[in-house]
Order: C-alpha cells, then sequence, then structure tokens
C-alpha cells in the first residue's frame, strides 16, 4: 500500500518540480498565436476549452498500453512499477512535451515534418514510413484488443452470441466517421463522458481491492522486491521490460497524438498540463493496473497463469467483475474497452493527417479526407486477419524506436538553441539502447544475439547519435519567426 502510494504521489510531484523545469528549458510564449487560432479550418484546427484538450489528449495516448503493458509488465515483481515512476517523468512526459509544444511551435505539424525540420530529410522520410507503419499497427491493435473483450463481455453477461468479426466491423465504422468527421462533433463531444467511465474504472477498481477483505494492495510483497526481478517465467529484465511497458512510461505513439491537440490548444501556458500532464495522468492508470495484477492473484505464478490462459484482457476481466460485482464490473470494464478506441480513431486520424501533409493535400475538403482514409481503412482491415501476438510484438518495437527519434529530435532542437539538451539526449541514449539491444537479442523479431554483445552495440550507437547531436550548429539563420518569452529564436 505504502509502496502504490509513494508511486503515485512521485509522479504528481514530478509534474509540479521536473515539469516545471522542462517548461522553463523549453521557454513558453503566451503572447504567440498558437496554430488552432492562426491556421483554424474547423476540421482539425479548432480551438477547444483546456480541460478537454486535456482530456481528448490523455484519452489518445492512453490506449491499451498502459493496462496491457503494466499488466505483462508485472510479472516481473514491483519493479515495474519503479520504471512506470521513472520513465514517465524523465523519458515518457518529457517527450511527450517537446512532440505537442515543438508542433505549436511549427503551425501544427506532425512528427515526420518536425523531425525533418531539426535531424534532415533522411530522418523525415525514415519516420514518415515508420509513423504511418506504427499508427497502422496501433488501429489494429485497438480495433482487436476492444473487439474481443467486448465479444466476450456479450457472450459471458448476456444471452446474445456475437461473434468476433461483427464487433470489429462495428468499431471499424466508428472509426470511419471519427476519423472524417471534425476533430470537435464526435472526439471533442463525447471524450467527456468516456473520461467519466475512465474516472470510475481507476478509482473504483483500486478502491475495490484496497477495501477488499481477500485481496491486500501490494501486500504480499516487500522492499527487497522492489528492485529484484521476479519474473516466474525467467524471462530477463533487460531489455523486455522496457519494451513491454511502453505507453506507462514512454510511448512514441504519443509523438503521433500530441501534433492532435496542439492543433486544438488555445495557449502555450497550457502546454505543460495537457502534454506532460496527460502523461502524468496515463503513469497513474498504469501504476493502477500493475498494482491490481500484483494484488487480485495469489502470486506471481497465478497471474502468469491468468495472462497464458486469456492473455492481458483475461486479467482485466477477473479483477473488474472480481471486485466489483455484475454492474460495476461492466462499468470497469467498459471503461477500460474506451481506452484503446479513443485511441484507435485518433490513431487513424493521424495517419491521415500525415499523409495529408506528405502530399500536400489540403484536409478541410471531405473528397480529399476520403481518398487518404479509405486505403488506410482496408490495409488495417487485412491486418486485423493476422494474428494479435504478432502484431503487438512488432507494435512495442516499432513504439519505442518512434519514442527515440521523437527524443532525438527534440534534442537536436534543444542544441540548435543553446539549451540544456541532457533532459532529452539522456532518455534518448538510454532507450535507444533499449531498443537496439532487444532487436539483437530477440531471436523471433530480430538477430538473436547474446544479450552482452547487443547491448554494448546499442551503448555504441547511442554514443555516436549523442555526439552526432552535440555537434549540430547553434542558432542558424535558416528558419525565421519562433519567438520564446524573451527573444526571437531562429530555428535551424
Amino acid at each position: 500500500m505504502i509502496w502504490f502510494l509513494s508511486c503515485v504521489a512521485a509522479l504528481i510531484g514530478g509534474y509540479f518540480l521536473y515539469g516545471t523545469f522542462i517548461e522553463k528549458i523549453f521557454r513558453i510564449n503566451v503572447e504567440r498565436q498558437t496554430p488552432a487560432h492562426s491556421q483554424s479550418d474547423g476540421v482539425d484546427y479548432v480551438p477547444m476549452s483546456t480541460k478537454k484538450v486535456y482530456l481528448v489528449q490523455l484519452l489518445n495516448i492512453a490506449g491499451v498500453g498502459p493496462i496491457f503493458g503494466p499488466i505483462m509488465g508485472a510479472l516481473y515483481g514491483p519493479a515495474a512499477m519503479l520504471w512506470i515512476v521513472i520513465g514517465c517523468i524523465f523519458a515518457g512526459a518529457v517527450h511527450d512535451y517537446f512532440s505537442g509544444m515543438l508542433s505549436v511551435r511549427n503551425g501544427g505539424a506532425s512528427i515526420p515534418t518536425i523531425t525533418g525540420k531539426y535531424l534532415g530529410k533522411s530522418a523525415k522520410h525514415f519516420m514518415n514510413i515508420f509513423a504511418i507503419v506504427l499508427l497502422l499497427l496501433v488501429g489494429v491493435v485497438f480495433v482487436s484488443a476492444p473487439a474481443g473483450m467486448i465479444t466476450n463481455l456479450i457472450n459471458d453477461q448476456t444471452n446474445l452470441s456475437v461473434s468476433m468479426t461483427t464487433t470489429v466491423i462495428a468499431i471499424f465504422i466508428y472509426y470511419i466517421i471519427a476519423t472524417l468527421v471534425p476533430v470537435d462533433k464526435i472526439i471533442g463531444r463525447f471524450y467527456p463522458l468516456f473520461g467519466a467511465l475512465l474516472l470510475f474504472m481507476s478509482i473504483g477498481l483500486i478502491s475495490a481491492v484496497t477495501l477488499s477483505s481477500e485481496h491486500t494492495l501490494m501486500g504480499s510483497f516487500h522492499v527487497k522486491d522492489m528492485f529484484t526481478n521476479l519474473n516466474p517465467n525467467d524471462m530477463p529484465l533487460w531489455p523486455a521490460l522496457f519494451i513491454t511497458i511502453a505507453c506507462g512510461a514512454i510511448s512514441g505513439f504519443h509523438a503521433t497524438q500530441s501534433p492532435l491537440m496542439a492543433r486544438c490548444m488555445e495557449n502555450e501556458r497550457n502546454g505543460r498540463f495537457v502534454f506532460y500532464g496527460a502523461m502524468i495522468g496515463e503513469g497513474v492508470i498504469a501504476l493502477i493496473w500493475c498494482a491490481l495484477a500484483l494484488s487480485f492473484f495469489d502470486n506471481l505464478e497465478a497471474l502468469s497463469q491468468a495472462v497464458s490462459t486469456g492473455g492481458p484482457g483475461n486479467v482485466v476481466y477477473s479483477a473488474s467483475f472480481g471486485l466489483l460485482g455484475v454492474f460495476g464490473g461492466v462499468m470497469a470494464f467498459l471503461g477500460v474497452v474506451i481506452l484503446p478506441i479513443t485511441s484507435g480513431d485518433t490513431a487513424f486520424r493521424s495517419s491521415r493527417l500525415i499523409l495529408a501533409e506528405y502530399f500536400n493535400m489540403e484536409q478541410k475538403t471531405l473528397s480529399n479526407r476520403l481518398i487518404i482514409a479509405v486505403p488506410l481503412f482496408i490495409i488495417g482491415g487485412i491486418l486485423t486477419q493476422i494474428d494479435f501476438g504478432i502484431i503487438w510484438r512488432y507494435f512495442g518495437f516499432a513504439n519505442q524506436t518512434t519514442a527515440v527519434m521523437m527524443l532525438w529530435t527534440a534534442s537536436a532542437y534543444l542544441v540548435r538553441q543553446n539549451k540544456l539538451h541532457w533532459v532529452t539526449t539522456i532518455p534518448a541514449i538510454f532507450m535507444t539502447t533499449v531498443v537496439i539491444s532487444f532487436i539483437l537479442n530477440s531471436s523471433t523479431l530480430g538477430l538473436g544475439l547474446a544479450i552482452n554483445i547487443s547491448t554494448a552495440v546499442g551503448l555504441i550507437c547511442s554514443v555516436m547519435a549523442t555526439l552526432y547531436i552535440t555537434k549540430l550548429p547553434k542558432k542558424t539563420q535558416q528558419d525565421k519567426g519562433e519567438q520564446s518569452n524573451t527573444e526571437t529564436e531562429k530555428l535551424a
């Protein structure tokens, strides 16, 4: 109990202390007009209230990642919660803040365009391909996962017999509509209701396990367990844990979502609350589900058995109905289902906008939106036929690789502006080493090399990237017009 509360307190403290520090390094300009006003088009660039923008950002970034990832991460023991806290404060929230604020400073540009501006055209082309692949994988993951959960819920709790295909089609229809209509018509209007379900799920479940006579919140673990790999399947902690727990600590998917709200945010002063704060909120959700997974089952072997039987969705189902009964379980379960659905629709929306930016196609016209969106949904529908486990593994790697690129992009920006770049360079070094070590070591996705060799290669690549970034020219005259609180900053 004390460990869980300490982790939550650390996240909240990180928002006020480290978040403020990051904001000062970036140097906001409250007088500068944001893209929501300067480029308002009634479709994607629409001014919305700060509370609504925060809520949409939180629901956009919080798919099944901060639930399924921490549940899988819980198999390593309470050490997973330590990574959620450290990763969220010093990497994930920083990543999200810069992906959002650099988009604000660049007219609501998508992540490939931002990467190209600060790292060059080759990086832009790489990110265009990688971002689209990632978003398609996200869209597929966030169709398959909620479809399976909804199908199980309907079939178990009613006399109906619904097929998985029917549920997938229904979700796809919603995604198509949400991708094409103006952002404030569905996403901006219905997300507050979804947020209420999310709040009920989070508070309801953690309160239930705390008050339960059958379960004790983190009661079976000791202090020494917080720094020990307890995985019952003898899975190594490095580097798999940092790929497994993605969205709850740091996620490249967020970099594709932040520009959506960068186009709707009314003032730069709201950036810390919207971008840094939403990641902290997601970190709290991740902590809750990690703690639930560690508390609801008698031991890690039982948790492992539950995961192997029906995946993380089985853990969600068991905990929701086991702690809150039928009615409460349905509400909590729907609160979980909402997360991937609210991320899946914006994944396809982001794909449309990235491709529109690449091909220079205005999106105010419905026919132009259809030209881009229809092929995306056809490809997404085909990918849903692939085994979910395979899609999830590729999603995890693509997700963290995108995060690495965003962190190096932020470092390049800070170096060019003569600002403290180590706040993004240090997490970039760490995550670069994680990603390269993982893909070289993995026998299913990569080369199957020994972990010591894989890690050494990862460290060498990180050092080389650091040397390249720190040698970038400072404050050149190539780009103009970006202003901070005290000066006009000229970008390179």
